[in-house]
């Protein structure tokens, strides 16, 4: 079984060369097969982290070295500064770009790739662009972050897989928009809904949501 620790200290000495990339490898397994954990998340949560698929945890680990690196060299010489929320971000998506392109992740030009091996892209928000195929019954979304980090980003997809099963997003890769925007590549089942939920139907299963994780972390 790999200690995280090991892993940092391999991208500390090497950069992501081939003996980081098979430690990372290791510890992935162990997550997935219930040998080890993320401390970040409880039990239940684990279960939505391993949902999303060893990109996504080799992501978050990525990004947990990243924030970590970044804290203990502002604290050196015995300062006290905090890095910035922006500062943290920036080195994540940074770090994981490096890593992912190592790791055969990163994807170039996604936009017309995806449209042409996946479908028409079907809608756009703040948070994803979605691609879909009539017939298909999975949809392929790009999905940027709304968050101060990259890190509460892939969070968020473990959480959302905790929360909602029954349309977990399984990630497939990394890219970056034609605006530059850093974009994680997932699919999610496909839903044919009767109608969409009304604005308090959502608030409320929120409220649900955060509560169930509140109790679990206490």
């Amino acid at each position: 079984m790999k200690c995280i620790q090991d892993i940092y200290d391999a991208i500390e000495n090497g950069g992501f060369n081939a003996s980081a990339l098979h430690l990372i490898d290791e510890f992935v397994n162990d997550i997935e097969n219930g040998s080890t954990d993320l401390p970040r998340f409880n039990q239940q949560e684990h279960s939505g982290l391993c949902k999303a698929g060893s990109a996504l945890i080799g992501a978050s680990v990525i990004a947990s070295y990243a924030a970590r690196s970044l804290t203990a060299g502002s604290h050196a010489g015995g300062s006290q500064n905090v890095p910035s929320s922006w500062e943290i971000d920036e080195l994540q998506e940074r770090l994981i770009e490096e890593w992912a392109r190592a790791a055969k992740l990163w994807v170039e030009s996604s936009d017309s790739i995806v449209s042409k091996g996946f479908g028409p892209m079907i809608a756009q928000g703040a948070e994803a662009k979605v691609y879909y195929r009539d017939g298909s019954p999975a949809v392929l979304k790009e999905r940027a972050s709304i968050y101060s980090t990259t890190q509460k980003a892939l969070d968020a997809i473990a959480l959302h897989n905790y929360l909602f099963p029954e349309t977990a997003m399984h990630v497939i890769g990394f890219t970056r928009d034609t605006d530059g925007l850093f974009r994680v590549i997932l699919i999610q089942p496909y839903v044919r809904c009767k109608r969409l939920a009304t604005k308090e139907e959502i608030d409320e299963l929120m409220k649900k949501g955060s509560a169930t994780i509140g109790r679990d972390k206490a």
